[in-house]
Parts: structure tokens; C-alpha cells; sequence
């Protein structure tokens, strides 16, 4: 028997607490913002049993890790006074210059001065869609896009509109009609966000004859354009993609370590226009003071001291051998029905299931057998995405990757073995049956 006196655990009193306070003493802008289904899965997905092929985990086997070792020690024991201490709010002066080393790979010329060093590049998505979105705003993304833009404008009450892609990536007529409707309706998108290089979740990558395409007709109707590209430096094929910002210096360019070195020091960065950027540093002052000084400073040991592009190499060999993995597994053991991309870069696939199949409601039995997606809906502002998943290949093995794979297509010949034998499909989320996963798709077909 339970006594009355005891105190109460912690838990207990913490959804106490949090189910007393009215909501009406909530901003309003909290009503937009909830779970994201892919980080919820993540308690689940992290238990050894279970293969995840949901998370975007980047794999740090290669990492020089007694070298950072020392890195670490030598950088507390010489300039830990400094590592230590507050900083700028823009960011260390010395790996502001060496972040305009790395973007000139993909040919971006820079200015140190127009580089803001943020907590990760989702501090400086967030950070742009604060200075620039009002409630109600419009923000212009791609179909399907990354999660957590999304939730970023849901947080800010801005309203995403998308616009599909086939697999060279964002469609330009379709940007087009977006524009002109919203326009017939009085409305100028705040900006596109877009990912253009090895596109989370969708794999694929924007076509160069597209590029400059897509930057005038965005200029023709007065949007601006922030381009996200963490994984532009991981391609499988030794081609370097022109970044949208080495051809209009307007671009707002978000930038990452997390999946080039660590995501654990979670530095990123803005490279912004001169008149962005001072309001740009004000924000990013009111969100955090400063970016750890002591996080830049071992990055900027790194990229000084070792040889950081031979280190993305051994990175992204290591992820083509996933890829492979991947593809390999799903033309083994999928289903008639199921299609795919087939990424030349970055961390995901994208897949299309049989119709009638239901990826959000078919989860918790993947789970039950042991293995957990991302499913496509939790990449729309809209509820589309039903007969979507994405796949990540970054992390788990090869060998796990395959065992994921075949998991997976056990599950889905469960389903389908069930829609068979009742004559009916699975329940359907908005955009279910039908649905492509992406605009006038090509993608691999078993």
C-alpha cells in the first residue's frame, strides 16, 4: 500500500506542475509547435535490438580520436583562459576565416565579416526565421523537406507552402506556379528554403542547369533564398556542386560541422549579406550570448592541424559502402510495388511504398520486428507523405544495414498480405493512396 505521506516522485510532480498552468498563459506561437515524430523515435530506435534506419546520426569510426585527444588537452593547457571564457556573439575571428576556406571548395568567395558562427546550422536556421518571418507569413520549402526547418517556421507561425521535386531536384515551373498563385492572392513568400545537394530526406540533388534558374525566378518575384548544405562536401561521385551562394552573394547560406567532422561540437554557421548580418548577431546574442568559444577553438585546431578534406574522404567512403549496403538489400527483399532514389551523396533514401500502405501506422509494427524509419510525413507542413519513408544508411553498419532492410520488407509483406486477404488497405493518412513520393518520379523499380 502506497502511503499518503511519501513524497511524490519527480515525474509526478513535473506533469503536475505542467498540468496546472493554463495554457492561455502560453504565447500563442506554442500552439505550433510539437514532438518531431523522427526525434520521438529516437528512445525506441536506440535500443540495441532494434536496427535504425530512422535517425541521420552521422558514424565517427573514422574520427582521429586520439589525436583530439590531444588537441583537447594542449588546447585547455595552453589557451584555456581564453577556450574557456564568453566570446563573440559572430564567432571566433580565426574559424570564421577558415569557414570561408571550406565553402570555397564549392566555389563560395566570402568575407570572414559576413560569417556568424551559430550552435549548429539548426541555431541559424532558426535565427533567419526569426528575423525574418511575422506570423502568418509564407515560407516556400521543398516536398518533402527537413524536419527541423519545419519545425523552426512552425515555431515562428509561418505558413509552408511546398513545392515538389522530381529527381533532378526542386522543379522550377512548379516554384513558378507556386510564386504566381501566392502572388494572385497578394501574398511574397518570405523566402525558399531549400537543401540543394543530397536533400534530406528526399536524396536527391538539385541539376546545375536548374541552379541559376531557380535564383531568377525567385528574384523576379522578390524572395530571398536561404540555401541549407550540410552534406554538399559528401558526394560519392568526386563532383563538387556550384553552391547556390557562389552565384548570387544575396543567398543566405546555412553551413555545418556536424556531419564533416562531429556533430557533437555542434558548430555552424550563416554566411548572410552585410545588411542581414548585423541582425543576424543581435539574434543570435539574445539566444545564446555566444557559441561556445571553446567548441570553435578545437574545430579550428582541427581544420588547422589535420587534414580535414582527407577526412571527408574517409567519410564519404565509408558512407558510399552504406549506400551500397542499402540498395543492394532493397532490390533483394522488397515487395513488388516499392521504388527508390538512388542518392549520389549525403545520408538517406528516399521510398515509395505499394498503395495502400500507411508508413505512420504501419511504424509501431516495424518497431515490434526490430526495426525503425522515418516516416514520410513527418517531412510535410500538410499531412502528405502516407506511402513515404526515408531510409538512413549513415550509421548502422553494412551488415546491419542488410538485416534493417530485410526486417523492413518483412513488415511490408505483412501488410500487404493483409490488404490482400480483406480486400482493403491499410487506414490512410492525408495523402495516402496515390500519392507520389516525389514529382514525376524516375526512381529505381524492382
Amino acid at each position: 500500500m502506497t502511503d499518503p505521506a511519501a513524497p511524490t516522485s519527480r515525474p509526478a510532480i513535473a506533469a503536475a506542475a505542467a498540468a496546472a498552468v493554463p495554457a492561455e498563459r502560453f504565447a500563442a506561437r506554442t500552439s505550433g509547435m510539437k514532438a518531431s515524430e523522427i526525434r520521438a523515435l529516437f528512445a525506441v530506435a536506440s535500443r540495441p535490438e532494434v536496427v535504425s534506419l530512422a535517425g541521420g546520426m552521422p558514424n565517427l569510426a573514422a574520427l582521429p580520436l586520439d589525436a583530439l585527444a590531444a588537441e583537447v588537452a594542449d588546447l585547455v593547457a595552453r589557451d584555456g583562459q581564453v577556450a574557456l571564457q564568453y566570446g563573440s556573439a559572430q564567432g571566433v575571428p580565426a574559424l570564421r576565416e577558415q569557414i570561408c576556406e571550406v565553402m570555397a571548395e564549392e566555389g563560395i568567395r566570402a568575407d570572414p565579416d559576413d560569417v556568424v558562427v551559430t550552435v549548429g546550422s539548426q541555431m541559424a536556421l532558426d535565427l533567419v526565421t526569426r528575423i525574418f518571418c511575422d506570423p502568418g507569413d509564407v515560407v516556400l520549402a521543398e516536398g518533402p523537406s527537413y524536419v527541423g526547418a519545419l519545425g523552426s517556421f512552425a515555431a515562428y507561425q509561418a505558413r509552408v507552402v511546398h513545392v515538389a521535386m522530381d529527381e533532378h531536384g526542386l522543379v522550377p515551373d512548379l516554384l513558378r506556379e507556386a510564386l504566381q498563385s501566392l502572388a494572385a492572392q497578394g501574398i511574397t513568400p518570405k523566402f525558399l528554403y531549400t537543401i540543394p545537394n543530397f536533400h534530406n530526406p528526399a536524396g536527391v540533388t538539385l541539376a546545375v542547369e536548374r541552379r541559376a534558374e531557380v535564383l531568377d525566378i525567385c528574384a523576379s518575384y522578390g524572395v530571398a533564398v536561404v540555401e541549407d548544405n550540410p552534406y554538399g562536401l559528401l558526394g560519392f561521385s568526386g563532383r563538387m556542386y556550384p553552391a547556390l551562394r557562389s552565384l548570387d552573394r544575396d543567398v543566405v547560406y546555412l553551413g555545418s560541422f556536424s556531419k564533416t567532422f562531429a556533430s557533437g561540437v555542434r558548430v555552424g554557421w550563416a554566411l548572410v549579406p552585410p545588411a542581414v548580418r548585423d541582425r543576424l548577431v543581435l539574434a543570435a546574442e539574445s539566444a545564446a550570448l555566444c557559441p561556445p568559444n571553446f567548441n570553435q577553438m578545437l574545430v579550428s585546431r582541427y581544420l588547422a592541424a589535420h587534414d580535414w578534406r582527407s577526412q571527408i574522404k574517409s567519410y564519404t567512403e565509408a558512407y558510399r559502402e552504406r549506400r551500397d549496403a542499402m540498395l543492394a538489400a532493397l532490390e533483394t527483399y522488397l515487395p513488388d510495388g516499392c521504388s527508390w532514389n538512388v542518392p549520389d551523396g549525403g545520408f538517406y533514401v528516399w521510398l515509395s511504398v505499394p498503395e495502400g500502405v500507411d508508413t505512420k501506422a504501419m511504424l509501431p509494427r516495424a518497431v515490434t520486428a526490430r526495426v525503425a524509419y522515418a516516416s514520410g510525413t513527418g517531412f510535410y507542413a500538410d499531412g502528405f507523405g502516407s506511402r513515404q519513408l526515408r531510409l538512413s544508411y549513415c550509421y548502422p553498419t553494412p551488415e546491419r544495414i542488410t538485416e534493417g532492410v530485410r526486417r523492413l520488407a518483412g513488415v511490408l509483406e505483412a501488410e500487404l498480405d493483409v490488404m490482400r486477404t480483406f480486400g482493403s488497405p491499410a487506414r490512410l493518412s492525408p495523402g495516402g493512396a496515390g500519392q507520389a513520393g516525389l514529382q514525376a518520379p524516375s526512381p529505381h523499380t524492382p
